[in-house]
């Protein structure tokens, strides 16, 4: 039932995603892929990740190459969840760029200071997507 709702979920934001990029250039690599996330933080702890990710991530993840498509927060939130979508030129290129995020010193320094009373995410859920031959995003 969970995958279900991450499907679902995925194609709303795939769907917000090409609306809001329409206004811009489709000159886009065909062989760009997005990854969706979706961060399920412990019990009182997603303000916590908010804050990791507006003062550190995002700014960690430029500098490897991970660009932000966007975060979302669900309106219906019951899985404390902080959705976002990257987007890399390639898989070979996202596991590069991940491989070399997750060994950022910065990124360990941050990482293991925001975690100091608690663990902040439970388990994350990942999917990498093509755009579809329709999309405006192709």
């Amino acid at each position: 039932m969970r995958s279900s709702h991450l499907l679902s979920f995925a194609l709303g934001a795939m769907v917000m995603l090409g609306m809001s990029t329409m206004t811009q250039s489709n000159a886009q690599s065909p062989n760009h892929v997005f990854e969706y996330r979706k961060y399920y933080a412990m019990p009182g702890k997603l303000d916590d990740l908010k804050t990791r990710f507006r003062d550190h991530t995002i700014e960690i993840f430029n500098r490897h190459h991970m660009k932000s498509v966007g975060y979302w927060i669900p309106t219906e939130n019951k899985d404390n969840a902080l959705v976002y979508i990257l987007e890399h030129p390639s898989r070979d290129e996202a596991k590069k760029n991940w491989d070399a995020f997750r060994t950022d010193p910065e990124w360990q320094k941050v990482s293991k200071a925001s975690e100091a009373n608690g663990k902040l995410v439970d388990h994350v859920d990942s999917v990498y997507m093509d755009p579809a031959d329709f999309s405006p995003m192709k």
